[in-house]
């Protein structure tokens, strides 16, 4: 089972690499919840907005796979996000900027399709790196 839920979460991020994000829908249940930093978003058309509006902003967007763990009805996601800043994001106008965003996403499976997300990203770190925010000095 665990080896299926790991293949899965690959195919759903396959799909949005792919800008398919009516498959990758496909693979989310009816009642799916994504539950981000500090948002939440309900169903398959939920995550086709949410999906959309980064893609909107990062159009050249790639998700890469860095580790997958499962274990029962969990797989956890390593990934990182890497792509361009050529559209407006959170009302911030594009700065041309490449980022590179690390996350995690633990997803929960019920009955072959992923029926929650809980999602972590350097959502900061993306906004230091458009130039919005400015970068944290390391001083010691």
């Amino acid at each position: 089972m665990s080896d299926e839920n790991k293949a899965l979460c690959r195919r759903f991020f396959d799909g949005i690499n792919r800008r398919n994000l009516d498959e990758s829908a496909a693979l989310l249940a009816a009642d799916y919840v994504w539950h981000g930093p500090g948002m939440e978003l309900r169903g398959p058309e939920g995550f086709k907005q949410l999906i959309g509006m980064y893609l909107s902003a990062f159009p050249d967007m790639v998700l890469t796979i860095d580790d997958l763990i499962a274990e029962g009805d969990k797989v956890v996601t390593q990934w990182t996000a890497r792509g361009t800043h050529l559209g407006e994001l959170s009302g911030v106008a594009a700065s041309g900027r490449h980022v590179a965003v690390p996350g995690i996403t633990i997803s929960r499976i019920v009955s072959g399709r992923i029926a929650e997300d809980h999602e972590v990203f350097d959502n900061l770190g993306m906004f230091q790196l458009i130039g919005t925010l400015p970068a944290l000095s390391a001083s010691v």
